[in-house]
């Protein structure tokens, strides 16, 4: 991986910021147009931080240049008749809103460690934060939109943790984070439900669009230009933003996406509708599909939801189905193939050691807590490549002798603890990240623009308590803190400022994410420092986020250190 000694800088309008995050090696300057730069923050005396919404007024306030509105509702609460029915239009409100403190989280139980959490029961949740550097609606430049889809599986996790205004002030751009339904409330699929002849399943991706379409009624009002809006999200934000790539519904809602760790398949529909028909069983509701099974249903407790969503397996993995309205019946990464997809540029990646975060929640869990053996890699490898992960009848999810195979390509000897080799097996063979992503990336590149990175900074802060032995290096969510100061999973989780070279990586990303808001491409213009990834041989490249200086590697160098050779015969 050599380090590329290239200093970018260019203009943009009429004249522009540079910044330079790095002493030597590639670095990425800010690019945007004076006209934002130097748009006032306005407020009026009176009414300080007022916003007229189309939806009524709500009044934020001013943070460290920043103007921050936070719980704004963007429907009508999900209970009772709503509960499991595709997200309504809010009614308007007259008074002021104040719009200084957040929203309830989404009902959850599954808190991942410390990831999310506290577990709750709100049903009311569907609310959202808005962070801009100018809110005045004179201006005559509106600023690029960023809306963040959180992580957690959709079983969990909030906004309330993703500070938004770096990428505001130090961008100029305006971001949105949203709360959406997570587990068996927000991703369900139920004969009995899906017979009401409404968009069914995946409520919690019709609540994403339902905020995207608030975005477009209202942003203009926060200084954002509702024409240029980028949608991203990490982990299964990244899933989302996929799902909504290729949902139909989602057409001209956003401009641009950003893909954070995580790429999966949705459920088949019959799949999913077995499995709802069992939650309905375990519930008292029976195995019927008609009315009576759907009032039984709505009449359920949040807590009885919540209970059953993790005492069976009722819900999909990571929740989104291909219904067949919503998303296509065929799943994301044949539409991608055909072309059947909202053509947007793309920025996407993985961090270096993805399966780190999962093996973190297993030691927190233990107690005592002690370092990883021989026998738990084994283990792992075991239950990972063999048994049946689908319905009953189905095959197996992987072919016959691939434990041994696995084994023999990643032999214990050649990493120096059990954890690492564990670390490597469950990132590299994983179905959600590095070789599967560039199976994807692979399909869409000739057909938009694509911008592919590896997050390598292996001494990012870890928000779980140390544990003996354990190393986190590049886990899965340590970059999430690199844009969202301070950022550290749950309630529970402990925060960590970052250090000089770590403060230099994240102004550095936050310059590429908000290039890319402002223009489709993380470096303002021009193909450097971050080349954009090409399917033709010797031109596909991928970005090396690390400390002390970004560098590049090659498609080619990316395979090969990620084994994909091997994992693309298996991660069909």
């Amino acid at each position: 991986m050599p380090k590329l000694a290239t200093l970018w800088l260019s203009a943009r309008a009429c004249a522009a910021r540079a910044r330079s995050s790095a002493k030597t090696g590639m670095a990425l300057g800010l690019v945007v147009a004076a006209g934002a730069l130097m748009a006032p923050m306005q407020a009026d005396a009176k009414n300080p931080l007022r916003v007229d919404t189309k939806e009524g007024p709500v009044r934020g306030f001013l943070k460290n240049g920043v103007a921050e509105f936070l719980g704004i509702p963007y429907a009508e609460p999900p209970v009772g008749d709503l509960r499991w029915m595709p997200p309504k239009k809010h009614a308007h409100w007259s008074n002021v809103l104040k719009a200084t403190a957040f929203g309830p989280q989404c009902a959850q139980i599954v808190t991942l460690g410390l990831f999310a959490g506290p577990p709750n029961n709100n049903e009311d949740c569907l609310y959202l934060n808005v962070y801009s550097p100018n809110v005045d609606p004179a201006a005559r430049e509106k600023l690029p939109v960023i809306v963040w889809i959180h992580g957690g599986g959709n079983v969990d996790g909030a906004s309330d943790g993703y500070d938004g205004s770096k990428l505001a002030a130090d961008g100029h751009t305006v971001v949105v984070t949203i709360n959406y339904r997570l587990s068996l409330l927000g991703w369900i699929a139920h004969p009995a439900l899906d017979a009401e002849g409404h968009p069914f399943g995946n409520y919690g991706l019709l609540d994403q669009q339902m905020a995207l379409k608030w975005v477009r009624h209202n942003i203009a009002e926060f200084g954002g230009d509702k024409n240029n809006v980028t949608l991203g999200g990490q982990s299964a934000g990244s899933l989302d933003t996929q799902a909504n790539m290729v949902s139909p519904l989602a057409a001209g809602l956003f401009h641009r996406a950003i893909w954070e760790s995580g790429v999966q398949e949705p459920a088949p529909l019959a799949f999913a509708e077995a499995h709802g028909t069992a939650f309905a069983v375990a519930a008292g509701c029976g195995s019927g599909a008609d009315a009576a099974t759907a009032k039984c249903l709505r009449s359920l407790t949040v807590a009885q939801i919540m209970n059953l969503s993790v005492s069976g397996p009722y819900s999909t993995t990571n929740g989104v189905i291909a219904d067949g309205q919503i998303l296509p019946a065929n799943g994301i990464k044949a539409a991608f193939k055909n072309g059947q997809f909202n053509h947007v540029p793309v920025i996407s990646g993985s961090t270096h050691d993805e399966g780190n975060f999962g093996l973190a929640i297993t030691e927190y869990g233990e107690n005592p807590r002690v370092p990883f053996t021989e026998a738990d890699f084994v283990n792992l490898v075991k239950s990972t490549y063999t048994g049946n992960s689908g319905p009953a009848g189905s095959p197996p999810p992987y072919p016959a002798g691939v434990v041994d195979k696995v084994l023999a390509h990643y032999p214990l000897y050649a990493y120096p603890t059990p954890q690492l080799a564990m670390d490597a097996v469950s990132t590299q063979g994983s179905v959600f990240f590095p070789c599967t992503t560039r199976q994807i990336l692979k399909s869409i590149a000739n057909q938009v623009p694509v911008y592919a990175y590896e997050f390598d900074d292996q001494t990012a802060p870890f928000y779980f308590p140390k544990m003996p032995g354990f190393q986190p290096l590049a886990y899965h969510t340590s970059d999430i803190q690199y844009l969202f100061p301070l950022w550290h999973g749950g309630a529970d989780g402990i925060p960590h400022p970052l250090n000089k070279m770590q403060q230099a990586l994240s102004d550095q990303l936050v310059t590429a994410w908000t290039n890319f808001a402002w223009t489709g491409n993380p470096n303002g213009q021009g193909n450097s420092p971050w080349p954009r990834y090409r399917v033709q041989p010797n031109k596909a490249y991928y970005l090396s986020e690390n400390i002390p200086v970004l560098s590049t590697m090659s498609d080619a160098e990316y395979a090969a250190a990620n084994k994909c050779d091997f994992w693309d015969t298996i991660l069909k």
